[in-house]
């Protein structure tokens, strides 16, 4: 079976490339939630206490800045090449994450595996919209958000399994067999045929936009905290991230092949849901960050129960986005976004309302209805824009989508963390106590209130007639099949 970048009808082989896609998207989603519960013991074993955030942070900044580029190679090599470069690169990280012996080592092995992550998300995702048809990608895209809803509860688990046995660097090594299978059913079940041309790569463009977002995600994520937001470090990471990104514009402008080209940005349809996914990022984050530290500090509840109120987030997006499909076809991507956001904006508004009287099941359905919202939005959005486009510029704009997310994410933690860390000053201590973390959450979760709006402002700015967008993509799909 061979999947040309025109062939996309073939159902025969697709099954078992959908469960390598699921494996392989399975790789980043454990690995974003196991790492967290073995931190103790990481830091008794090879010290470094003051260095552990970086565990994350390096790890989320590698990710973010190297989806463009892979996205462009994407759209130029073909996709299977990328996302086994990424497979490998990931199992390379995991190992030496495993073998790691002190802070300094582990935190530069995670960026090892965040440049593998970074191949292995947009790809999986791009994959699948190559694929599936149009009326088929909904579905799709539920069963890989339900791998994010599955590795929300098993992550923390078998980190705290291998944590309690002693044994954290299992919790790099267990990666290594999930990326041996995954890499081997990709390499076996999928093929694809690209063709051959003399590509000139965008290296000064490329360059430019990894430093760019580099200083503007480092500055957003380590600000206020290793450093002070005004101090040289803070000052310079938004004052020349933003200028080099400016240099990034010119040389797109001039280059042969864009790594990210400007009409992504000028395309409406493009430039609305890349908004969208900016601000699903931001929205994302503020919660997952504040809604567990909120129930242990208002209700002492223990960090399981928590964690699972959280997970009702992650259970409620696989539901709806695998049932968008059957809504955008039948009365548009727009219209079908524009009711996600109400219902996110609806439980985002009661669970910021219900913060002063906590609960943990008013808090879990509040997630829940959030993450019902966020389905019918992300899935419509990102698929809309995935409709709009053909073979060669999929990736790019696949990677730009997740890529804003990582963007919203990052300086979504920025804002959030600067309201919080605002409300903790005002305390006799100056610091997160039970009686200031209470109020500084709920004006994070008012703040995010205020995102899910404003992505509704952007999800209506898309292009009216949604159903014309649907149809015309699907008729292109089927005119550009074999035998078409």
């Amino acid at each position: 079976m061979t999947i040309t970048r025109a062939d996309v009808g073939f159902r025969s082989e697709r099954g078992p490339i959908l469960v390598a896609l699921m494996l392989t998207t399975g790789l980043v989603a454990i690995d974003s939630t196991i790492v967290a519960t073995a931190v103790p013991s990481i830091v008794n074993d090879v010290g470094g206490f003051s260095s552990f955030p970086w565990l994350f942070s390096a790890y989320m900044l590698a990710q973010a800045v190297s989806v463009p580029v892979y996205a462009k190679l994407a759209d130029m090599l073909g996709r299977k090449p990328i996302v086994l470069i990424g497979i490998a690169l990931f199992l390379v990280g995991s190992v030496l994450c495993g073998l790691a012996g002190s802070m300094g080592a582990l935190i530069a092995f995670r960026v090892i595996q965040g440049l593998g992550a970074g191949a292995v998300q947009p790809m999986a995702i791009t994959i699948a919209g190559d694929i599936y048809t149009v009326a088929e990608r909904a579905r799709v895209q539920g069963y890989l958000a339900s791998v994010w809803a599955v590795s929300s509860v098993v992550g923390p688990t078998l980190g705290g399994v291998f944590a309690s046995l002693g044994i954290w660097r299992g919790i790099f090594l267990v990666n290594i067999p999930l990326c041996v299978l995954a890499g081997w059913m990709l390499a076996r079940t999928f093929h694809e045929t690209v063709e051959r041309a003399r590509h000139r790569i965008d290296f000064l463009g490329s360059g430019l936009l990894t430093l760019s977002m580099t200083l503007v995600i480092l500055g957003a994520l380590e600000g206020g905290q290793a450093w002070a937001w005004i101090s040289p470090l803070g000052i310079g990471c938004f004052v020349l991230g933003p200028a080099l990104f400016g240099a990034f514009l010119i040389a797109e402008r001039r280059a042969a092949e864009p790594v990210l080209p400007l009409w992504v940005v000028s395309r409406r349809l493009l430039l609305t849901t890349t908004l969208a996914s900016f601000g699903v990022g931001a929205m994302i984050l503020g919660l997952t960050s504040y809604v567990p530290t909120f129930l242990e500090s208002a209700l002492s509840v223990s960090p399981v129960v928590a964690g699972l109120a959280l997970a009702a987030l992650t259970l409620g997006w696989p539901i709806s986005a695998a049932q968008s499909g059957r809504l955008y076809l039948w009365i548009g991507f727009r219209t079908t976004a524009l009711i996600g956001i109400a219902v996110a904006v609806a439980g985002t508004a009661v669970l910021a309302a219900t913060a002063h009287t906590p609960n943990v099941v008013a808090v879990a359905a509040s997630c829940f209805t959030i993450g019902l919202g966020l389905g019918l939005t992300a899935s419509p959005t990102l698929i809309a824009a995935q409709s709009s486009v053909e073979w060669n510029e999929r990736g790019v704009v696949t990677g730009t989508n997740l890529f804003s997310r990582s963007i919203g994410s990052a300086l979504g933690v920025a804002v959030f963390g600067a309201i919080a860390n605002g409300i903790y000053a005002s305390s006799p201590a100056g610091e997160a106590k039970g009686e200031t973390i209470v109020p500084a959450s709920a004006a994070v979760f008012l703040t995010v209130v205020v995102v899910a709006v404003l992505v509704g402002f952007a999800v209506f700015a898309m292009p009216r007639d949604g159903r014309r967008v649907s149809d015309a993509a699907e008729t292109a799909s089927r005119s550009t099949r074999p035998g078409a």
